[in-house]
């Protein structure tokens, strides 16, 4: 017999560490600050100020934790109906609303401290504006409104290697929007796969994702043509001299096993297929950002040794 107590009544006393770490959607938020990192390498030739380095790591990260617990709170009733998020603390009782919207609140005022005091304002302002466009515009509004949610509210997702950017230079620089427009990019081939896999419970949420408003066919093909305009991006790092040959054999790899599952996704109906591709797509996401690092300290790294 399930005795577990309704989430409008139950306290604080009960949750456990574990339940607020789930709130920040961990493996979302390393990927996140894993970008805001690069970006914060990619914007000096040298190293990165020690302080500067872990107050933006800690900044970004706290803020776009909190962004994930408040979606965790728009998005309870919704969760409750889906598989894949049923278990998460708030339609299982593990915490109420008001338990995760103090914690959101919390670290976020936490973050937008850090960023002000000891990285500077507009990477502060920046990044409280990711916050509130993924936690308010696309969570709240966006979501619910038009099947190509994911393409508008894809700009909040994309933002943190800007922000590391930014946290090192106290500007938006060029270079920094190219890693934007990666991230913009990959996030509807990204996340579509994953519709797909999950389009049923999508559509008993009453969510209006692609799959569920316009058909399968019609997101798989939406998948290969933001495929190729994402391969068009990685491109740009190269074709600007923002980075050089070690980036462009790491990558163009990458691109094509990418474009492999999204032409073998029309001709291929298994749905799990899509979800193969979902998860290629986030190691796709990793290896474009480790080859942009890698790329950029090539040459500093090889001085120095030959300098031993």
């Amino acid at each position: 017999m399930n005795t577990r107590l309704p989430t409008t009544t139950l306290t604080a006393a009960s949750a456990s560490w574990r339940d607020y770490l789930e709130l920040c959607k961990p493996r979302v938020v390393a990927l996140i600050v894993f970008t805001a990192i690069v970006g914060m390498l990619m914007a000096t030739p040298g190293l990165v100020t020690p302080t500067v380095l872990v107050a933006a790591t800690l900044g970004i990260g706290l803020a776009a934790a909190a962004a994930a617990a408040i979606n965790h709170v728009a998005d309870h009733r919704i969760d409750a109906l889906m598989d894949r998020t049923r278990h998460r603390p708030l339609p299982q009782g593990e915490l109420n609303r008001a338990q995760a919207l103090l914690f959101a609140v919390t670290i976020g005022v936490l973050a937008m401290v850090i960023l002000v005091v000891f990285v500077n304002v507009l990477t502060a302002a920046l990044t409280f504006a990711s916050l509130i466009g993924y936690a308010v515009i696309y969570t709240l509004y966006l979501k619910r409104a038009t099947p190509q949610n994911i393409v508008i509210g894809g700009a909040a997702g994309a933002a943190p290697p800007v922000l590391g950017w930014t946290a090192v230079t106290g500007s938006v620089d060029p270079h920094s929007l190219l890693l934007f427009l990666i991230i913009f990019a990959w996030t509807p081939p990204h996340f579509w796969s994953l519709a797909i896999y999950r389009r049923d419970e999508y559509a008993r949420a009453d969510v209006p994702m692609l799959p569920v408003t316009h058909g399968v066919d019609y997101t798989r093909l939406q998948i290969l043509l933001y495929t190729l305009v994402l391969i068009a991006c990685t491109l740009l790092p190269y074709a600007t001299y923002m980075s050089g040959p070690i980036y462009l054999a790491c990558v163009v790899p990458l691109d094509m096993v990418f474009l492999y599952y999204a032409v073998r996704m029309q001709i291929d109906a298994d749905d799990r297929l899509a979800l193969r591709t979902f998860a290629y797509s986030i190691v796709y996401l990793m290896g474009v950002f480790l080859a942009l690092f890698l790329d950029h300290y090539y040459l500093p790294v090889r001085a120095l040794l030959a300098q031993l």
